[in-house]
């Protein structure tokens, strides 16, 4: 089922991308299928293909920190059909790299850190924080080295 929800999320931003992207009419135009799904006679069966079965990282990750971070992925790097599968890579390798609640406690890190002063300076200088974000970085940069020509 998980799988499943994986194929059906990257469907749904590839949907929402090609709307924003394309010319008005074009996107009507689109198969209504998942575009990692195979067809049988008449429509009669769906086959996964390969890939689209996440490995036991990725699954880890919740639905809503996987689109957050292909969103803001794009955001960074252009609203493109090209940005999507590269983001969705990235956020692949990062999945496969990183335990999720590494991820949370980077992006934790990442996030108090931006609060200015005394307050914030635990978020920024502390040795946690410092190898959490480190841990972050590394596997963002592998998946800019994998994703990103």
């Amino acid at each position: 089922m998980m799988a499943d929800s994986r194929s059906r999320i990257r469907w749904i931003a590839a949907m929402v991308a090609s709307a924003l992207l394309l010319p008005a009419g074009y996107a009507s135009a689109q198969s209504a299928l998942p575009p990692d799904r195979v067809v049988g006679p008449a429509g009669a069966f769906k086959i996964p293909t390969t890939g689209s079965v996440p490995n036991a990282a990725i699954a880890d990750y919740p639905t809503d920190v996987t689109a957050d971070y292909v969103f803001g992925c794009m955001a960074s790097n252009g609203n493109t059909r090209t940005a999507l599968e590269q983001c969705s890579c990235s956020f692949d390798v990062v999945a496969s790299l990183l335990r999720y609640e590494r991820y949370v406690e980077a992006s934790t890190f990442l996030s108090m850190g931006q609060v200015t002063g005394e307050k914030g300076v635990l978020f920024r200088t502390s040795a946690e924080a410092k190898s959490a974000v480190g841990d972050l970085r590394r596997a963002q940069a592998e998946a800019e080295i994998r994703c990103f020509d």
